[in-house]
């Protein structure tokens, strides 16, 4: 008896088809196209989540020199300030700090001037 594979090449282009939904024009009708697009969307979806960590740690660094030059200090020489003085904060803590909290990051720049 002759083993017909309907059923698994069914769910197989169901499994593609599903993962292509709210592509456009071929790319979610036709298997081999919505597979082409679904494979090339993983791809940079996986390039996407290593750059989002670069991406926001400029943003993070932006934000800290932004900061730290209104008080008269560039962000190398305050995170040098920091580091000195013996003050742990990442900069993801210090970027939000320098954008909501002003008073408290110009306390930590006044902390890192004075341990220069």
């Amino acid at each position: 008896m002759r083993v017909k594979r309907g059923l698994a090449a069914h769910r197989r282009h169901k499994k593609y088809l599903d993962a292509a939904k709210g592509f456009r024009g071929a790319r979610h009708r036709l298997y081999r196209t919505a597979r082409e697009a679904v494979e090339r969307s993983m791809q940079n979806s996986f390039v996407g989540r290593k750059h989002r960590k670069r991406d926001f740690r400029q943003l993070w660094i932006l934000r800290i020199n932004a900061g730290a030059r209104l008080s008269g200090l560039s962000y190398s020489r305050f995170m040098h300030g920091l580091k000195a003085a013996g003050i742990v904060l990442d900069r993801k803590i210090l970027a939000d700090l320098a954008v909501f909290h002003k008073d408290d990051f110009a306390a930590l720049v006044e902390k890192a001037k004075a341990s220069l």
